[in-house]
């Protein structure tokens, strides 16, 4: 008989905040096909902070539970951290989104489950995921800059 799969804290408390982020994606999407940009707004910052809370957090206290050593997926996060920050940058219409939700979906996988990162930093931290989870709940705000749509933009989108 196969073990079964206990999520833990961290894990937890990062899929939720998955599931609060896609649903204010989808909430951002209008019958028309336009977008509510005050909802995208408000997914735009979290969806940044909860970037923050991986970068700033999880990666970091693995590497350092690691003794130096980052998670196997560390590198692949990063690069779709970079991905993910280029499409927040233009104002966002149905293409973006339809490439946010593509990114994401992928993105995602390399997060939770078995194996994934936020399991990898449950199984690390063991009886400090709680307070691994505290310090997630305390990352600040981040600054959001205005949309920007012009032509170096495109390029750099293209690249």
């Amino acid at each position: 008989m196969e073990p079964t799969y206990t999520v833990g804290p961290i894990e937890q408390f990062m899929v939720e905040d998955h599931v609060r982020l896609d649903r204010l994606l989808q909430d951002s999407l209008r019958p028309d096909g336009s977008i509510e940009r005050d909802t995208y707004a408000q997914f735009r910052h979290d969806l940044l902070r909860h970037i923050s809370m991986e970068e700033k957090v999880l990666l970091r206290y693995a590497r350092e539970k690691r003794g130096g050593e980052p998670l196997p997926v560390a590198r692949q996060l990063r690069v779709d951290h970079g991905e993910i920050a280029k499409l927040l940058v233009p104002s966002p219409t149905p293409a973006l989104v339809a490439a946010l939700l593509e990114l994401l979906g992928r993105h995602n996988a390399l997060e939770e489950g078995p194996g994934a990162l936020y399991a990898a930093c449950d199984a690390l931290a063991l009886n400090e995921a709680p307070l691994v989870v505290a310090q997630l709940r305390e990352v600040p705000s981040v600054p959001v800059a205005p949309h920007y749509d012009g032509p170096d933009h495109d390029r750099v989108l293209r690249r």
